[in-house]
């Protein structure tokens, strides 16, 4: 078939390209800017547009279908003429659910976590060698795209809250109608579009909704939001909460039917992501035994409490943490692992959530446990974004005194550089939190 990728830069859409391309069909596409690696891989494939830019003229009538990414708006040029040819317009969401419609499908969704959730799914599944397809958040070790489309009678999707398109202004996960679903937890988020928490939490609901007939919903039992929803639920729902373990010589070791199960992740709120997806598996005919022996090897996601500095004296690890639970979460789960180390956290403001004024005060203790806290945050990205500018006094007076704000890069790599010279006691840890890139400076 012919198929065209409007906005195929993303992470996702670029990934959706590469994977139609290997089934043989004709791919072409457009966007106005792509980065890297979307650039080099597209280009490695022989997919990638020859300009920058929408050009109408890519937009024939002779096109099966376009799929639609979130970065294309309302008024696009393309969109525009598909729309006067009366093609075919799939959001990427709606174009996996017809991939997948006669297939079992598996959907994680929750505030944070679903990636790394999803991610022990598929590892699981490919140690267990069961053929299955994918969509995923992250690009995983041992994965060469983060989308896999073949004839394999499972898909496992990571189910994103955020919205479809320009056309169809709903969140991703109301699209799949999963058999399995599974939800992480829910902490307010995207207030960009959802302004109220109450209007976040209907999402949820109706992602639960949404569960196929006789299907299944696994699901946070720690969260009271979330439990109080999925007791409602006409579907069968089981809850999960952290599993026995213990932490020894630096291992986390979890215990399950008395068996003792070493794992190369920490943290409890890895653990419980373990939990979840082994109920998940369960739904899939995998016994705990085969689940925690396979989960083992698995090392974690890029950028989830992901390791990538290591020495005698220090260690430094960079998360994806930016809601106020998922970076308590995370600063907790160092504390744990390494509780006889000097921690310092370093925060970047760089969501729509983050940046925003009216919700820095949901960040309240959530860097209690650091011995040292430093919030980024940089003015160009406010100004990319149209927002208020927010200063040093709302960073304290929400995240806590104890907190430095730092606006200038170079300010925060002489701190950081501080930080790592100056190791004293058992050691220092640097964990680095951000859904951006500290504005691509060098911290390691």
């Amino acid at each position: 078939m012919k198929i065209h990728i409007l906005a195929c830069g993303g992470a996702v859409m670029h990934n959706i390209a590469i994977a139609l391309h290997k089934l043989g069909h004709k791919i072409s596409g457009s966007d106005d800017e792509i980065f890297e690696p979307a650039l080099s891989r597209l280009r490695q494939y022989g997919i990638c547009p020859d300009a920058f830019g929408w050009f109408p003229d890519k937009i024939t009538a002779d096109l099966d279908f376009i799929i639609l990414g979130m970065h294309a708006k309302d008024g696009n040029p393309e969109l525009e003429k598909a729309k006067s040819l009366g093609l075919r317009i799939y959001s990427f969401p709606e174009y996996v659910f017809e991939h997948a419609r006669n297939k079992t499908r598996v959907v994680v969704g929750g505030s944070h976590g679903k990636t790394t959730t999803t991610a022990m799914i598929m590892h699981v599944l490919k140690s267990l060698d069961m053929d299955f397809d994918y969509l995923v958040g992250s690009q995983l070790e041992g994965f060469d795209t983060m989308v896999k489309f073949s004839d394999a009678p499972v898909m496992v999707i990571e189910g994103d809250e955020y919205l479809t398109s320009a056309l169809d202004p709903v969140p991703k996960f109301l699209k799949y109608h999963p058999h399995y679903a599974l939800i992480t937890g829910i902490a307010w988020d995207h207030i960009n579009v959802f302004p109220t928490f109450e209007g976040y939490v209907r999402q949820f609901a109706l992602f639960i909704e949404s569960i196929e007939q006789n299907g299944e919903l696994v699901y946070f039992s720690g969260d009271a939001v979330l439990k109080s929803l999925a007791e409602k639920a006409r579907v069968r729902s089981e809850g999960y909460d952290t599993p026995s373990y213990h932490i020894d010589n630096g291992k986390t070791i979890v215990n399950h039917h008395g068996h003792d199960y070493p794992l190369e992740i920490f943290g409890e709120h890895n653990l419980q992501n373990a939990e979840g997806a082994r109920l998940l598996c369960q739904c899939l005919g995998i016994g705990p035994e085969r689940f925690y022996a396979a989960l083992q090897s698995f090392k974690g996601t890029a950028k989830r409490l992901e390791k990538v500095y290591e020495n005698d004296n220090l260690l430094i690890f960079r998360d994806f943490a930016h809601s106020p639970s998922k970076l308590k979460a995370s600063i907790d789960a160092v504390r744990n692992q390494f509780g006889d180390r000097k921690i310092m956290a370093v925060f970047e403001l760089h969501t729509f959530s983050s940046l925003n004024k009216n919700f820095l005060p949901q960040y309240q203790h959530a860097m209690d446990a650091a011995d040292e806290a430093i919030v980024y945050f940089n003015k160009h990205v406010f100004e990319q974004k149209n927002m208020q500018m927010i200063d040093s006094e709302d960073i304290k007076n929400n995240f806590g005194k104890h907190v430095l704000a730092v606006n200038e890069t170079e300010k925060l790599i002489s701190k950081i550089t501080d930080f790592k010279s100056n190791v004293s006691g058992n050691g220092h840890v640097l964990l680095l939190m951000s859904s951006g890139s500290f504005d691509n400076a060098v911290l390691w």
